[in-house]
């Protein structure tokens, strides 16, 4: 048999999905011990996680250095690289903030923190049915205290130490609603994967990277590559960056080179710049780099609207409209603070019916066909097509019978199965367009469904199942799953044999839950809750069950101003998608208005801003030629950063604290 015949163009060969499914297993097993045990830089985080690209930068130069040395071809080829790379970002999301990491606070937060004074047990008992969460008292107290002398246990002795019996109910119960949330995810995303990436053509800068080292795999160019001048240059700054601040927390006497410069202190308290007050200035270079490779006009309206929306506090106060936040009513937002942010609720609602006209020939197309109305272009993707259709409707009505199941009216079910997914949706066109590496949302689905439908539509078991179920899955949306299927269906995109990709997709997901899970209990159980990094989780999930107590005892409506402000969302919206989609010198681009109030812009803004200049720059005074070549430069800022992040995050395994190189 001829080597033309043993690998055929585009065909993905088994193993390399069997070993994408292994490293994504390993990965979830070592995040939670990493990131909350050790206080490490985070193995999985954002949308372009550590460890995934460190795995796959090794494997690429690896195979291609013993392709050059036996003169053969790589034991893995380009695609089968991006098929491993994607397989370990998706398990890296659900090992951290994605799932594992509130999820045993999110199910046990009821018992362990009901005290006299908060009234939870008396208002949350009757309302929780006992097969969400474990009930024995002791089985909840270990997992916060720790085993007996778990310390001096081995992992072995602390998986069978667990009491199970207690856990295995809830979290069977739980898997029900995960994997059938995971279902419609991948079905939502393959109905609207090929309007987004062949008709519409998006551009998605995160892939960049990982596609041009595929491609210098394929093509035994990868040597040209890593000592190409500009990447050579671009790499050198994170790895003297990290370099001298990674020695100067080991050794105070070596200076440090600052990455956060707090510039709030330049602004007034009051007047019109007073938005600014608490402004800061942070350095990545990762982001800046991925800010150069997204379109200017997307990376300009990401910092002009983080700025815009900073400045319009400080004219609303000019203006003598000094709005309590008390008019926001009960709100279970990550960062809705005040009654202005509640624009997003109406810029959400009109962005998605944007993406659904957008796409309306699409879905027409798509619905006659899983009908049997019409044909698509070939029976294998007709099938596909009915497949998926269907799919997407039975996993919503399963998620629609676990909510009903569980003491949730049938209407209010609905709306929450529903403003999960399209938030969720809406958050991954903003991601993967955007190129935004760590995104954070500026409304949760419930804050827009309780600003719409009333704060007594979701009195009762609604609200507070919905909060615990928003807060499991579709809430922190750092690591959230759809934008890497997005990625994925992009990576997958002519590839073969499709059934074993999608194979590859559910076996990732099937064991990055259990082995995350799985960590998670045991370094629970082996330490004690108390004992882990976990003041954000405790905090975040905290507060949520603080706003559905609110919810159940006072079911306060939004004020008069929040209102106005979704008025006056909708309305920016409509204006913003009309002149985008229909002048084509408008320099705004509508998602940077969805991420004005986002904490992640706190972070991003200056990245953006930065990437954004030099683009123009480079555009200006040296065409397309230059931009071609300086991009090299802005790849080595992403590699650099990265790699140095798994440098020192080995190291950190090894010491008594660790650097952080990339935002928790």
């Amino acid at each position: 048999m001829t080597a033309a015949k043993t690998r055929e163009p585009g065909r993905i060969r088994i193993w390399p999905v069997v070993l994408g499914v292994v490293l994504a297993g390993l990965i979830c097993a070592v995040t939670p011990l990493n990131n909350i045990y050790n206080r490490a830089t985070p193995l999985g985080g954002g949308h372009f996680p550590l460890a995934p690209f460190f795995i796959f930068f090794v494997l690429a130069v690896v195979v291609s250095v013993i392709a050059r040395l036996l003169r053969s071809r790589p034991l893995l080829s380009g695609p089968e690289l991006l098929i491993i790379w994607i397989q370990m970002v998706i398990g890296s999301g659900i090992a951290y903030t994605g799932l594992a990491r509130t999820f045993l606070i999110n199910l046990t937060a009821p018992v362990h923190f009901a005290t006299a004074s908060n009234q939870w047990r008396e208002t949350f008992d009757p309302l929780l049915p006992s097969s969400l969460m474990p009930r024995h008292p002791e089985t909840i107290a270990l997992l916060y205290d720790g085993l007996p002398g778990g310390r001096a246990m081995n992992w072995v002795e602390v998986l069978a130490a667990i009491p199970w019996a207690g856990w295995l109910p809830p979290l069977m119960n739980w898997a029900i609603f995960v994997f059938a949330s995971y279902l419609a995810m991948l079905m939502l995303i393959t109905l609207f994967s090929r309007q987004w990436i062949v008709n519409e053509r998006l551009n998605l800068p995160l892939l960049k990277v990982p596609q041009l080292i595929s491609t210098s795999v394929d093509q035994n160019w990868i040597g040209e590559l890593l000592f190409n001048r500009f990447l050579l240059v671009g790499l050198a700054v994170p790895v003297v960056l990290h370099t001298f601040n990674g020695l100067s927390l080991y050794y105070p006497s070596i200076p440090a080179i600052p990455t956060l410069i707090l510039a709030g202190k330049y602004f007034p308290k009051e007047g019109l710049l007073s938005g600014f007050y608490k402004l800061k200035l942070y350095f990545y270079p990762a982001f800046i780099g991925f800010a150069y490779l997204t379109s200017r006009q997307i990376s300009f309206s990401f910092w002009f609207f983080f700025m815009a929306g900073s400045l319009l506090f400080g004219i609303l106060a000019m203006l003598g409209y000094t709005i309590p936040a008390a008019q926001l009513g009960i709100t279970f937002g990550p960062t809705l603070t005040r009654p202005e942010e509640t624009q997003m609720i109406g810029a959400f609602a009109i962005f998605f019916l944007f993406l659904v006209w957008l796409a309306r020939h699409h879905l027409l197309d798509v619905t006659k066909q899983a009908l049997f109305i019409s044909r698509g272009p070939s029976d294998t993707r007709f099938n596909s097509t009915v497949m998926v259709f269907w799919g997407f409707w039975g996993a919503c009505l399963l998620l629609t019978l676990w909510f009903v199941r569980h003491g949730v009216s049938g209407p209010a079910a609905i709306l929450l199965v529903g403003g999960f997914l399209v938030i969720s949706l809406v958050a991954t066109r903003i991601i993967c367009q955007g190129g935004i590496a760590y995104f954070t949302l500026t409304i949760a689905p419930l804050d827009g469904l309780i600003a719409l439908f009333g704060a007594k539509f979701f009195a009762g078991a609604g609200g507070l199942i919905g909060a615990i179920s928003q807060k499991a899955l579709f809430l922190d949306m750092r690591e959230s799953l759809m934008p890497s299927l997005l990625h994925a269906k992009k990576i997958h995109q002519g590839r073969t044999p499709p059934a074993l990709l999608t194979g590859g997709l559910v076996a990732t997901l099937f064991v990055s839950v259990i082995c995350s899970m799985t960590a998670m209990m045991a370094l629970a159980y082996r330490f004690g809750m108390r004992e882990l990094d976990l003041e954000w989780a405790n905090r975040t999930t905290l507060n949520v069950y603080e706003n559905v107590y609110r919810l159940l005892v006072n079911p306060v409506n939004p004020g008069e101003w929040v209102y106005t402000f979704i008025l006056v969302g909708a309305v920016v919206m409509l204006i913003l998608v009309f002149c985008y989609h229909r002048l084509p010198w408008w320099p705004l681009h509508p998602i940077g208005y969805l991420t004005t109030y986002s904490s992640a812009m706190r972070i991003l803004w200056v990245s953006f801003f930065i990437g954004w200049l030099c683009n123009v720059l480079c555009m200006k005074y040296g065409g397309v030629n230059l931009f071609k070549k300086m991009q090299f430069f802005f790849i080595g800022l992403i590699i650099g950063d990265l790699l140095m992040g798994g440098i020192w995050a080995i190291i950190g395994q090894f010491t008594y604290t660790s650097y952080m190189v990339l935002p928790d």
